[in-house]
């Protein structure tokens, strides 16, 4: 008898004593207010590739902005580049060399988008025989300068918008086409969030310049803008 209850005893003390260690080790551990860090500021870039500026494609990347925006806004600055009147040259990608006089606007780019406070870039396209604009493409292989860069893009997260004349134009084969240029600069590349959740944003030209009526193809852009900007903030945090 006298064992058992020195043996009572002895585990009532151990249960004790790990319990006492337990929260002292959770009050030694929790971070104080002097250790906290401020929450880090990002920045989402939206770049229109079509050649007819402030159209419908740089209208559906604003609404992607909005939506990452939204998301939250003390954290998240936003910027839209607008390429229409923009000079780039794809042929330089390969070390082509520009004609004499010739003005390339590629290199104002890079620093733009290279930007560490960068985390998540949407490329915007207008569809073009089911496929992306030619800006478009120059400006895919001019970014070949970001893989020269040690793959500056690395780890940035990307999304796709693409907007076409028909419901069906191809808007799904030219994000696609997108989405394998940008995998190359190893970007984390994202489709619309739930609950639409395919490929990208597909928008609706409606003739007259006018995304607005275009329902389904808004939620899509919102939720191509929130699921960049989700994700953006998920890999700062973890990174942190």
């Amino acid at each position: 008898m006298a064992s058992r209850v020195t043996r009572r005893r002895f585990l009532r003390a151990a249960g004790t004593t790990v319990a006492a260690g337990t929260v002292a080790g959770a009050a030694t551990s929790a971070p104080s207010a002097k250790d906290e860090q401020p929450a880090k500021t990002i920045k989402i870039v939206g770049v229109a590739c079509s050649p007819r500026k402030g159209k419908t494609t740089a209208a559906a990347l604003r609404i992607c902005l909005d939506a990452a925006k939204a998301v939250a806004p003390e954290r998240i600055e936003v910027e839209l580049i607008d390429l229409a009147g923009m000079k780039i040259d794809g042929s330089l990608a390969v070390g082509g060399a520009s004609p004499p006089g010739a003005e390339d606007d590629f290199p104002q780019l890079v620093p733009k988008l290279a930007d560490p406070k960068v985390a998540g870039i949407i490329v915007g396209s207008p569809v073009y025989f089911c496929n992306m604009s030619a800006l478009c493409k120059a400006f895919l292989d001019r970014c070949f300068a970001f893989r020269a860069k040690q793959f500056a893009l690395a780890n940035k997260v990307a999304g796709v918008v693409a907007v076409g004349g028909v419901r069906n134009g191809g808007q799904e084969l030219t994000i696609q086409s997108i989405q394998a240029a940008l995998l190359c600069q190893e970007m984390t590349v994202v489709g619309d969030g739930r609950p639409t959740a395919h490929t990208g944003a597909t928008l609706l030209n409606d003739g007259k310049d006018d995304i607005s009526k275009d329902e389904f193809g808004i939620a899509t852009a919102k939720n191509l803008g929130r699921r960049v900007a989700e994700v953006a903030l998920a890999r700062v945090a973890v990174a942190r």
